[in-house]
């Protein structure tokens, strides 16, 4: 972005700047607005000029100058442009990646983009392979016709006829086969021998012995005659190389539905924002030019542009596109709302909070194209059987060619080269390959469309096997936006003081109890003090310093960790938690000063969710920080048995490598930071998208809406995406059992049937597009 701003003058040069007239067009660095050099916000740095479009940009600039003025270092993409700098890979070996299309090295696959790209595709490989099929068809048809049909017609004699056939071959072989040549030849560079090695092999070997067989026939014994000419077989490799760019063709296209989802999601986000200037005047203006603080409006009938909190007025909004959640969400001042959700029914004023590539949105697209380009541990026995497949199909054809020729009825040695043709040809290893990382992009699509987010292709696998379910209270069971409920000082102490010192200190915490706390004093009208030396890692509760005095903030097992009595408040904690209330002590240089109560309702799904599980055979345990009181009490509304309060992220990780231990396959469901080290042990993480980023950073699975019903979905769509990859891969060993064997010949002794290659080519085709369709059953199955 910095080579449209201006150096203005150069000491060492002692050249003057060009000058700019005020219509110039300039480059904001920060958000690559159009700017002009009239712009108010410009300043000067490291002898450059730089213009931005608002105080904001300038702001910012100013703050980190490193990060907008190196031009290696590129500002926060925005949604819609995180296509554009993509890199390609390849879906059967997702660790190939480059910055341009192109073909893999280890299997010769196309490479697509890693970010689809909401504009039409540049499938470059579909249009090149379709121009070679329809422009060369017609010669493959003539090529077919003259050696199916030529000797009854006899429009030439036998000579002519195949001077003909090679002359209409050329064509098809070095130009529309060229493709399939250039591969093979780099699979043996790379020695990593892939399906374009047998069938350059199979579609050469042939070509090559019929110009031979044309150019010097006097080479050939006579057993190699054929119909008054040594036997050519022109159309075999005009057929072949004419079926397998068909094959292609349908492979690419159905390859190109399995990025349907995200760019369903890449097209939710409005291309416009309404802006409210400091002035009061409203401007529309790209999503682009938005950042964190801007106040939007949002009308009905309009998609909220960017992630932030309402300021003004109430609405509902249609979240289904994002959570699955069909019914509209209401949204008051103070409630959060996600980009590209769709307003419904009243006017809002929202404040900016997240923006570009930080945005719900942004991160879905993001964590859906990552999970679609892992591999599935069910992978790891495909590839296992693909590194030794090429090889051992090379080995067979020779051996096959040797059998015929040796053993086989006349013309022996031209039956065993057409024999192992198609050997060399029916054996596509790509149906292989391709079995699970099909399904795996599907099935991540279909996932994100229902509010459930994979992070790699294993959770996904290993979903369907968990028996065992920990899940954490606050966030995960309930709502997570716990309200405060009273403050109970211990005899002498002021209520309006315990409340003020508690969210001083919890100015600090982003849990929802603190948030609460926070808030309530904030209505109280009470005034806060400054918080140093805040620490909030025990996960019990927090520390620091508020007015020079020492201030613990915690639950029974923080105050027994510092050694703090709390017998004087202990029978009314008891009370509220019999309630279901969550109590924190409060205590002041090692003296207890009171307690807090903050009551958290239980979603309104958590009980279906619960039974749900339940009834699949999953043991649900619970474990909260939150004394045993409180999480009996939910527990006993929700009919979970096992309950563990007061646990530290230690012991949430001690339970579940104990569970695991004992054989348990284990999901932890949580939200909070406190949740991340059991999160990250256990076999399936599941995180809340309501929660905090580090929590879903340890998670293999987000449900976006924090809805626990998401796991039955996710359990579902497990299922069924194992199932699927069963089915390819069992489909991908049994076509290769079934069809080598048949066009090495084997069944001509007993029936007298051989394959010609190109059926054998046909039927490789089909192959592989058969599997991806299979596949995409999994946008509308079950």
């Amino acid at each position: 972005m910095t080579e449209h701003n201006v150096k203005p003058h150069d000491h060492q040069q002692h050249q003057a700047a060009p000058s700019l007239s005020a219509t110039t067009e300039l480059k904001d660095p920060v958000c690559g607005m159009t700017v002009t050099a009239d712009s108010p916000h410009h300043l000067q740095h490291l002898g450059h000029a730089y213009y931005f479009c608002s105080a904001k940009c300038h702001s910012k600039f100013k703050e980190h100058p490193e990060k907008y003025s190196n031009p290696s270092t590129p500002a926060e993409q925005p949604l819609n442009e995180l296509a554009s700098a993509t890199s390609y890979t390849c879906p059967m070996h997702p660790e190939i990646q480059q910055d341009h299309p192109g073909s893999c090295p280890k299997c010769g696959m196309a490479l697509e983009p890693l970010m689809p790209s909401l504009e039409d595709d540049d499938n470059s490989e579909f249009k090149d392979f379709t121009r070679r099929f329809w422009w060369t068809l017609p010669l493959t048809l003539i090529v077919a016709t003259l050696a199916m049909f030529g000797h009854q017609l006899s429009l030439f004699n036998i000579t002519t006829q195949t001077w003909i056939e090679l002359v209409f071959s050329l064509p098809v072989v070095l130009w529309a086969g060229q493709p399939f040549f250039i591969r093979g030849w780099q699979s043996l560079m790379n020695r990593s021998p892939n399906m374009w090695t047998l069938i350059s092999l199979g579609t050469g070997a042939a070509f090559i012995y019929s110009v031979v067989a044309t150019l010097a026939p006097g080479v050939f014994p006579e057993t190699f005659m054929s119909m008054g000419r040594i036997a050519v077989y022109f159309e075999a490799s005009v057929v072949i190389i004419s079926l397998t760019l068909f094959g292609q063709m349908l492979e690419l296209r159905a390859r190109s539905q399995t990025s349907t989802a995200i760019k369903a999601l890449l097209g939710l986000a409005p291309k416009t924002a309404r802006r409210i200037n400091a002035d009061g005047t409203e401007e529309d203006i790209p999503l682009t030019h938005v950042h964190e603080g801007d106040q939007l409006r949002v009308r009905p009938g309009e998609k909220v542009p960017v992630d932030g909190v309402v300021e003004e007025g109430s609405s509902s909004l249609d979240e289904s596109m994002l959570t699955g959640e069909p019914l509209p969400v209401s949204k008051r001042p103070g409630d959060k709302v996600i980009g590209a959700t769709m307003n419904t029914s009243g006017a809002l004023i929202i404040r900016a909070e997240k923006v570009g590539s930080a945005t719900v949105l942004a991160q879905i697209v993001q964590l859906v194209a990552q999970a679609q380009r892992s591999r599935a541990p069910m992978q790891r026995m495909a590839d296992l059987v693909a590194g030794y497949f090429v090889m051992t199909v090379v080995l067979i054809a020779v051996l096959t060619f040797f059998v015929w020729g040796f053993l086989g009825p006349q013309p022996s040695w031209v039956y065993g080269l057409i024999n192992a043709v198609s050997v060399l040809i029916i054996a596509c290893p790509c149906a292989l390959g391709l079995a699970t990382p099909m399904s795996i992009m599907v099935a991540t699509g279909r996932g994100a469309s229902q509010g459930v987010l994979f992070s790699d292709a294993a959770a996904i696998e290993n979903l369907r096997k968990v028996d065992t379910l920990i899940v954490d209270k606050t966030g995960t069971l309930t709502e997570g936006r716990p309200t405060f409920n009273k403050a109970l000082p211990v005899e002498g102490g002021s209520a309006d003081e315990v409340l003020r010192l508690a969210a001083s200190l919890d100015q600090g915490s982003e849990h929802p109890l603190a948030e609460a706390i926070v808030n309530a004093a904030r209505e109280r009208g009470l005034t806060l003090s400054a918080v140093n030396d805040f620490e909030s890692g025990s996960g019990i509760g927090v520390r620091g310093m508020v007015d020079t005095t020492k201030l613990v903030l915690g639950n029974t097992a923080l105050m027994q960790q510092e050694n703090i009595s709390i017998d004087t408040l202990s029978t009314s904690a008891d009370a509220l938690r019999s309630e279901g209330a969550s109590v924190m002590y409060l205590a002041s240089e090692g003296q207890l000063v009171g307690l807090l109560a903050v009551s958290d309702p239980i979603k309104s799904s958590t009980s279906e969710a619960v039974n749900d599980l339940k009834a699949a055979g999953i043991r649900v345990i619970m474990a909260t920080g939150d004394g045993l009181a409180t999480a009996k009490a939910v527990a006993k509304q929700l009919g979970i048995d096992e309950v563990h309060g007061d646990v530290k992220p230690a012991d949430k990780l001690d339970l579940v490598s104990k569970l695991q231990a004992e054989g348990r396959i284990v999901a932890m469901a949580g939200d909070g930071i406190n949740d991340a080290p059991a999160l990250a042990k256990a076999d399936v993480g599941i995180a809340m998208g309501t929660g905090t980023d580090v929590a879903m950073s340890s998670a293999q699975v987000t449900l976006v809406k924090g809805d626990l019903r998401g796991i039955s979905i996710a359990r579902h769509l497990s299922d069924l995406t194992v199932a699927n990859m069963k089915q390819n891969l069992g489909f991908a060993f049994v076509y290769n059992a079934l069809g080598i064997p048949l066009a090495a010949g084997v069944l001509y002794p007993f029936v007298g049937l051989l394959l010609s290659p190109m059926f054998a080519a046909l039927a490789m085709s089909l192959s592989s597009a058969s599997v991806v369709f299979n596949a995409l059953r999994l946008r509308k199955s079950g």
